[in-house]
């Protein structure tokens, strides 16, 4: 068995995926438009170059995405995409990648189950949870007002 995550999003779906390769590598396999698909004659003119089907290979796992049809709702609620990373330096530069015209729900900090964890919306409105580590690992400070970090802060709401 595998599972694997769909987002859908509302015209964005190639500038996410463009800016998800930049941040955490990868491939780019499929970028399928509507207007190349057999669907082209089912959208209006204006949207044959929106995303139908969006594929981001990762170390063996796969991001899938789209374009929702014109005129359908799309919300990214009641989920978030988990990214475990084992590098420190990696997981807070994604962090701040993914914060980059977002907003943070929680710092990235030293948890009681992780070394670095932390919670943030990125500018597409996908929530994304970065772990990073063990909690006995010795890492450093992601920024220097954290060097007392020893609690957690607790997620702050969405705007």
């Amino acid at each position: 068995m595998r599972l694997s995550c769909h987002l859908t999003f509302d015209g964005q779906c190639e500038n996410a995926f463009r800016a998800y390769q930049s941040i955490l590598g990868g491939e780019l396999t499929t970028l399928l438009t509507f207007g190349d698909s057999a669907l082209a004659a089912q959208v209006p003119e204006s949207w044959a170059g929106k995303i139908l089907h969006a594929t981001l290979a990762l170390e063996g796992q796969e991001l899938l995405g789209s374009d929702a049809f014109p005129n359908e709702a799309v919300g990214h609620q009641g989920f978030a995409i988990t990214l475990s990373l084992s590098d420190p330096l990696r997981a807070q530069s994604a962090f701040a990648q993914l914060a980059d015209q977002g907003h943070i729900k929680m710092p990235l900090q030293p948890t009681f189950w992780a070394a670095l964890f932390g919670v943030v919306v990125d500018r597409f409105g996908v929530t994304w949870e970065i772990n990073c580590g063990q909690p006995d690992q010795h890492l450093p400070p992601a920024h220097e007002s954290d060097r007392d970090a020893g609690a957690v802060s607790p997620p702050t709401s969405s705007p």
